[in-house]
């Protein structure tokens, strides 16, 4: 199959849990963009068997709790698409007032000259301490 996310993590692995991952998405403009990718190839959430429903949106839960306990955004966003890659997975999303689309999805144009905020920068330096404390969480959550 030639699916991006069934041929590799899809980001800086974070965590690996038997059913799913969350990796580090990598995105230049919004670091602490998390994403929690399922790890078998299911293209809609409603395709999951109700127990695995509530262990992805459980996992989802405690991710959108670590952002807004660790990153403090003004809000998180939450988003599952899969319109360029029909794979499972959730967008955990911190957003500032002065990130570089607020209001708008971080998928719009950009402001001009866009630039880290400084609280975004703060979450960029900080990300290998974050990175264990959110494993942790989800160890102690997940195993």
């Amino acid at each position: 199959m030639d699916c991006p996310l069934c041929n590799s993590d899809g980001g800086e692995l974070i965590y690996r849990h038997p059913l799913f991952r969350v990796i580090d998405a990598r995105e230049a403009l919004y670091p602490g963009f998390l994403r929690l990718v399922w790890n078998t190839h299911v293209q809609e959430f409603s395709q999951l068997p109700t127990e695995q429903r509530t262990l992805c949106m459980n996992a989802v839960v405690l991710l959108e709790e670590f952002v807004l306990q660790q990153f403090k955004p003004d809000k998180v966003n939450l988003a599952t698409l899969g319109n360029v890659v029909p794979h499972l997975h959730w967008h955990v999303i911190p957003r500032f007032t002065d990130d570089a689309h607020f209001p708008a999805p971080v998928w719009a144009a950009a402001k001009a000259a866009a630039q880290l905020s400084p609280r975004q920068q703060t979450i960029l330096d900080t990300q290998s301490t974050w990175f264990g404390l959110l494993n942790e969480c989800l160890q102690a959550q997940f195993g």
